[in-house]
């Protein structure tokens, strides 16, 4: 049966044990994570899969849970053979990550998280996703993203880079972006969750990201038995894009962490 989901699935060393899993953030696809394939994909397995509704996977409207991103996520998994792995998510992908985590704990050998949060959604925040999901259904995507764009990625981020970002935002079909909204609108607390995790972490997050700024990520931090906080400066909401080079040595330094022999 082919994979609900498009994917990346790059690596010379398909028998690794411990493939690294990349999910990414709202409103983006898999292209997000193209300077980590580039850096991992020679040493290890990556995977990197386009969330439903998102780059070329299928768009599903109406309402799509974390549950359900997880789920599809476990399913791909199981297609390509990846029985255990390490789990890394940035912004709505680390909330996603947690979910999986909620689900099956078993298969996850690491848990970065980057540039997120594990609080569930105020009243406020709920019925500001809704409004937005109907305004992307109503409008389209341009407009959002050009409102958006500087949050993001820092003013001061590298052309291309705020090319490539602005390019994924408005290339993200509005009836998959706002069945995501709706879905994260309606997400558990995970603070609690974060206390009983069993595998090391990593917290990443931009010293200039202002939707989850160093203060959620010293929580988050703070909660997890086992876990590193990296700050990226000179970075906003994506430090994977605005300074690759700096993420992925906390990566690096994390895998190898981990799993000595697979890094």
């Amino acid at each position: 049966m082919a994979p609900f989901l498009a994917y990346e699935d790059k690596g010379t060393q398909r028998d690794t044990p411990l493939p690294l899993v990349l999910v990414h953030g709202h409103p983006f696809d898999r292209t997000m994570w193209a300077p980590q394939l580039a850096a991992f994909a020679p040493s290890r397995r990556v995977i990197a899969p386009d969330l439903r509704g998102y780059g070329a996977s299928p768009v599903v409207p109406g309402i799509t849970p974390l549950s359900v991103f997880a789920e599809d996520i476990a399913d791909l998994l199981d297609e390509l053979k990846a029985e255990r792995f390490v789990l890394a998510g940035l912004s709505m992908g680390g909330q996603i990550a947690m979910e999986c985590y909620r689900l099956f704990p078993e298969r996850i050998a690491g848990l970065v998280l980057a540039d997120t949060f594990p609080t569930a959604e105020t009243e406020a925040g709920k019925r500001a996703r809704d409004a937005m999901a109907d305004r992307l259904l109503g409008e389209g995507m341009r407009g959002y993203a050009d409102e958006v764009l500087h949050r993001m990625v820092a003013p001061y981020a590298d052309a291309d880079v705020q090319a490539h970002v602005h390019r994924m935002m408005t290339g993200t079909d509005p009836g998959g972006a706002a069945a995501a909204l709706r879905g994260r609108a309606q997400r558990p607390d995970y603070r609690g969750l974060l206390t009983r995790v069993t595998v090391p972490a990593l917290v990443v997050v931009g010293a200039d990201d202002t939707f989850t700024p160093v203060a959620d990520a010293a929580a988050m931090h703070a909660a997890l038995p086992d876990a590193t906080l990296r700050v990226i400066d000179g970075a906003a909401h994506l430090p994977n894009l605005e300074r690759p080079e700096e993420f992925n040595a906390a990566l690096g330094e994390f895998l190898t962490h981990v799993s000595p022999s697979d890094a």
